[in-house]
């Protein structure tokens, strides 16, 4: 009974060694960031300037603006990439839009390609955002802006959205929280350990334009089973869109993302 006691408190004692580990180190399990030297030239096809945004504690943050292909824009795309990466590799979706005559924008988070500093927490990360998406107001009217989410970025472009009027969200691979798709992958990781809940199930209730929610039903980052807990969320008009064997990445270069894309913009 006394070594079964010791190896129970050595198990239970690891437990919480790990679990704490969880929780300081958070950010280095979720943000796989690429940084940038500030020299470092971009190189896209098509029209493209590089944009700086001052977050309210004098953080810099990088991002792209594309400009559309026909003569006009429609409006624009305000794009929010995933949690991998940087704006070298991220920038190769902006074609698909400029094709359909949309500028687009996309935002590197702190810690990403040339953006200084590093994410400390969810409420850091939404207002970066909010600060670039009012910095673009003055060029881009909401009636004429579509707020995108990519994995990671859905739970942000939400909460976008949810406080502004665009014309439209669109959700790429979104998830119901973060706290859930962490349930599936790590059962016996505590919920409250999770200090990036980004419970997108709150946003869109509050989300007065059209929502249109695509996601691959192999999903092997973030389950499809995730994602379809917000079909309940959605206005009547809204469309949940599932992609027959798609996974996680590359969802841009989808067939069937890129034919329903083109009619919804």
């Amino acid at each position: 009974m006394k070594v079964l006691l010791i190896i129970l408190g050595l198990g239970l004692g690891l437990y919480a060694a790990v679990c704490l580990l969880l929780y300081v180190k958070q950010e280095s399990l979720l943000f796989f960031p690429t940084r940038l030297p500030a020299d470092y030239q971009f190189r896209f096809p098509g029209r493209f300037t590089e944009r700086w945004v001052t977050a309210a504690d004098g953080t810099r943050l990088h991002g792209l603006l594309f400009r559309a292909e026909t003569d006009s824009a429609k409006g624009l795309i305000f794009y929010l990439h995933g949690n991998g990466g940087a704006l070298d590799s991220w920038g190769s979706v902006a074609p698909l839009y400029t094709r359909q005559g949309y500028d687009v924008f996309l935002l590197d988070y702190r810690g990403y390609g040339k953006s200084q500093g590093h994410i400390s927490s969810e409420a850091q990360l939404r207002a970066d955002a909010e600060v670039a998406y009012q910095q673009l107001l003055p060029e881009y009217p909401e009636a004429r802006t579509v707020v995108l989410g990519y994995s990671l970025g859905t739970g942000v472009a939400a909460w976008v959205a949810a406080h502004h009027r665009p014309r439209l969200l669109i959700l790429q691979a979104p998830y119901y929280s973060l706290r859930d798709v962490a349930r599936h992958h790590f059962p016996w990781v505590p919920g409250f350990l999770v200090r990036y809940p980004l419970r997108t199930y709150q946003q869109l209730p509050q989300v007065q334009a059209p929502i249109v929610v695509f996601h691959g039903d192999q999903d092997e980052v973030i389950p499809h089973e995730s994602a379809r807990k917000l079909r309940p969320l959605l206005k009547p008009k809204d469309q949940f869109i599932t992609l027959p064997g798609a996974g996680h990445n590359g969802m841009t270069e989808n067939p069937q993302y890129q034919q329903v894309l083109a009619g919804i913009l």
